[in-house]
């Protein structure tokens, strides 16, 4: 398991991705027009999602890339954390919205 990127939602792709690129000097990775960014911030990825991708209302959350979902999920309610999303098809992956014990959101997400 591996934290695959750190989402953070935003109202406008290309405004935030030119504040990150000219800020802080971030190169862009992927762009999927309106809905996804991905920039790349050294060892992890910088995910920026417009409001058809924000599946965390608006929180920015770590995004953990696991080989199973589901078996992910158990595991988490197993040591105390809670489902706030079911697994559901994403355009590029199946992702749950989960939160861990103190409340923190987190995404999980792997192969379809």
């Amino acid at each position: 398991m591996k934290i695959g990127n750190v989402l953070h939602p935003v109202a406008d792709i290309d405004a935030a991705v030119r504040f990150y690129t000219d800020t802080f000097g971030l190169a862009t990775k992927f762009v999927d027009g309106d809905r996804y960014a991905a920039l790349d911030a050294g060892s992890t990825t910088l995910a920026l999602t417009g409001p058809a991708e924000d599946v965390t209302g608006g929180v920015p959350a770590a995004s953990f890339k696991v080989p199973d979902v589901t078996s992910a999920l158990t595991a988490l309610v197993q040591g105390g954390g809670s489902i706030v999303r079911e697994p559901e098809q994403g355009p590029h992956e199946v992702r749950a919205v989960a939160r861990d014990p103190w409340g923190n959101t987190v995404v999980i997400y792997g192969p379809r």
